[in-house]
């Protein structure tokens, strides 16, 4: 009986000294869902992805189009033709529908790879603002996800408005005219 006691009361004493310990830090959530919808650097870099393979993804949709046009021809031209000349427009026609799958597959991966770099780039300015945020508000641990959390410990929009200040003082550098003699650019 005398050793419960014992160990109930050394048991109460750790809990109260974790308790101390846990009320000495101060803790900020940060919620990235957020910061990933509305950070500016994030929407210009799927911005200019897109960009850059809307002119593939055009010309991907014009074969898919012609592909098409194929296929209603051949249809409507097929009760006419030999069977040899039918097989032979079949089998063409199987194979660009390969390719075209194949294109449109390879596309959609090439898509993915170079969204994820962007993002992997813009990940590390992500950290590096929450950490800025919370070494000057305090912070000793920011977390990403919580089951509960008040709003009072939220730093997303601190965070965010960091990133818009950022996104505003780059726009002026990169919008700056090309030098004489040489075309913007290039």
């Amino acid at each position: 009986m005398h050793k419960k006691f014992i160990a109930l009361l050394c048991v109460g004493a750790l809990g109260a000294g974790f308790a101390s310990v846990a009320e000495a830090q101060k803790v900020g959530f940060c919620d990235y869902r957020r910061l990933n919808a509305e950070a500016p650097q994030i929407r210009d870099a799927m911005a200019a992805v897109q960009g850059e393979f809307q002119p593939k993804a055009k010309l991907l949709q014009g074969q898919q189009k012609e592909f098409e046009a194929r296929v209603q021809k051949f249809q409507r031209d097929q009760a006419t033709m030999a069977d040899s000349e039918k097989s032979k427009v079949e089998r063409e026609l199987r194979d660009t529908e390969i390719g075209l799958a194949r294109k449109e597959k390879e596309l959609q991966e090439d898509f993915q790879l170079r969204q994820n770099e962007e993002l992997r780039k813009i990940e590390a300015l992500v950290l590096g603002e929450v950490e800025k945020v919370a070494k000057a508000n305090g912070y000793d641990l920011i977390v990403r996800d919580a089951a509960y959390r008040s709003d009072n410990i939220d730093v997303t929009q601190q965070v965010l408005n960091s990133l818009q200040a950022k996104a505003k003082s780059a726009a002026p550098a990169s919008a700056a005219p090309a030098p004489a003699g040489k075309p913007a650019g290039k």
